[in-house]
């Protein structure tokens, strides 16, 4: 009974992700419970839904990735690198509809991006959260801190988006088919 109540709770609320730093303690609690969220929403999700636009807004497909690229993309920064030649092919396909895949692949992907961020995260010193780094090509001054803050709210946002569009998508492609 204590786990069931426990898996209810939003992860910030469960305690300190293990080995975490405790000052990024705020954005590994964001990334878990988005890809907490993320699984949850996209549990039987119809494919045929995926690629979708309602109204002209962006598909569940496109949030998917695109939280997927900003997270890896967030995190190369957060370790001076610049993105490689594969990271803009991402970044410029996001919301491309691929044929072969589906909602679970996607979430997969995700799931994997948010480990790989938080094992980055448990390697991290908080000595250097306000060490310069540098955003994009043309290099934006930015801190440590700000990316991986930049990478766990601009995910948080893209997670509201997603579930209040796979609420709506039954809907809004019920009405187009009468």
């Amino acid at each position: 009974m204590e786990e069931q109540s426990t898996m209810r709770l939003e992860v910030w609320m469960r305690g300190p992700v293990p080995n975490v730093p405790p000052l990024l303690q705020p954005v590994a609690h964001a990334l878990l419970q988005a890809k907490e969220e993320i699984a949850r929403c996209m549990q039987n999700f119809d494919d045929g839904h995926l690629w979708y636009k309602p109204g002209g807004a962006a598909s569940p497909g496109f949030h998917l990735q695109h939280m997927t690229g900003v997270v890896d993309r967030m995190f190369t920064y957060a370790l001076g690198m610049p993105l490689s030649e594969a990271q803009f092919a991402y970044l410029q396909s996001e919301g491309d509809e691929i044929a072969d895949i589906g909602a679970a692949e996607l979430v997969e992907t995700f799931g994997k991006q948010v480990d790989k961020a938080i094992d980055q995260l448990i390697r991290m010193d908080e000595a250097g959260l306000t060490d310069t780094r540098y955003l994009g090509r043309k290099r934006i001054p930015t801190t440590l801190i700000g990316l991986l803050f930049h990478a766990a709210e601009h995910t948080q946002r893209h997670v509201g988006q997603l579930l209040v569009t796979v609420k709506l998508l039954p809907l809004v492609r019920s009405s187009v088919n009468q």
